[in-house]
């Protein structure tokens, strides 16, 4: 499956993904591509593929990405070939914005999207300023960008409130596991079931006598 996660800049969305995914196994992350720099706390290949503008054209041009669009300033995407080959080992989780959220959604309706909202907009003002990763400038940007972003919440399937981590994270995983609980992705386990209910003459089966 693929689970997105979106919400406004500040909002806590990387650090609820990492700990949903401390806590629940067999979900990767699939790492963006951006054209900004590299903040201080941030690893190239963990956090995001850094790359110049020409690169991430170009990749545009030749179709590898399956979203992709400028945010606060800033190119972003997702590389069609990394979805693919974490895909094919298990669940993936995506930390997009909003305009990606809705291509994906265009291309992979099944996608369970999540959209995570901070608790007020002082509360979101105070976390980008506290961050000290982004010029004044930077985080007015940001803040103008998320009134509107905030304002797409009832485009997505579930909405986590993150004001407190501890339940934020819990919500999260919750929307996670239940979601794996649907029929249809359990499909081949269901069919695997239902087939041992057809073969007769299985040690500790009995047949109902007639009256």
């Amino acid at each position: 499956m693929i689970f997105v996660v979106t919400g406004p800049s500040g909002g806590g969305k990387s650090t609820l993904i990492r700990r949903v995914r401390d806590s629940l196994p067999g979900l990767a992350f699939s790492v963006s591509y951006t054209t900004r720099a590299a903040r201080p706390s941030e690893t190239p290949g963990l956090d995001y593929h850094f790359v110049t503008l020409r690169t991430f054209e170009r990749m545009a041009g030749a179709g590898k990405f399956v979203e992709w669009a400028e945010v606060h300033g800033h190119l972003y995407g997702t590389s069609k070939a990394e979805l693919e080959r974490k895909g094919a080992r298990g669940d993936v989780i995506l930390d997009i914005d909003v305009q990606g959220a809705r291509q994906v959604r265009a291309l992979l309706p099944g996608a369970v999207q999540v959209f995570v909202m901070p608790p007020r907009y002082g509360e979101l003002r105070r976390r980008l300023m506290a961050r000290g990763e982004d010029d004044a400038a930077a985080v007015e940007r940001r803040l103008r960008d998320a009134r509107e972003e905030t304002a797409a919440f009832a485009e997505f399937d579930y909405v986590v409130v993150n004001g407190d981590l501890d339940r934020a994270a819990g919500e999260l995983g919750a929307v996670i596991t239940a979601s794996r609980c649907r029929p249809r992705v359990r499909a081949g386990e269901i069919a695997r079931i239902l087939a041992s209910f057809r073969r007769p003459g299985r040690a500790g089966t009995s047949r109902r006598s007639r009256p």
